[in-house]
């Protein structure tokens, strides 16, 4: 249970590592997505720097596992966000896509709960 704790964490960190460089790099289909959604565009920097922050987090809690349990939590919260404005703005079709970078910090916090990794 361990080890696949540990690749679902490492995934999840990747996967909003990524996330977070296409935003801060400005990436084109981020940009358009963005603007798409009405997502202003003085948030995009503390947007990018919170899902840096979580991924950050999610690989320091490997080691301090309260970090990671903060970190999950507060990126969960970040892609539930993501969906209300995919929503709001009408491009239901999108609702996948901050769903599919939230589905492995769910699976690394669940992994780390049913695991045990928390308990000290």
């Amino acid at each position: 249970m361990f080890t696949a704790y540990v690749v679902v964490t490492l995934l999840a960190a990747a996967m909003s590592g990524f996330s977070a460089g296409a935003l801060l790099l400005r990436a084109e289909w981020v940009v358009r997505a963005l603007t798409d959604y009405r997502v202003p565009r003085a948030w995009w920097t503390r947007l990018g720097a919170a899902k840096a922050a979580g991924a950050a987090g999610l690989l320091a809690g490997l080691f301090v596992p309260v970090l990671g349990v903060l970190a999950g939590v507060g990126l969960v919260l970040y892609f539930a966000g993501a969906v209300v404005f995919v929503v709001r703005a009408r491009w239901y079709a999108h609702v996948p896509y901050p769903l599919v970078y939230a589905a492995p910090v769910v699976g690394a916090l669940v992994l780390g709960w049913v695991g045990g990794v928390w308990v000290g």
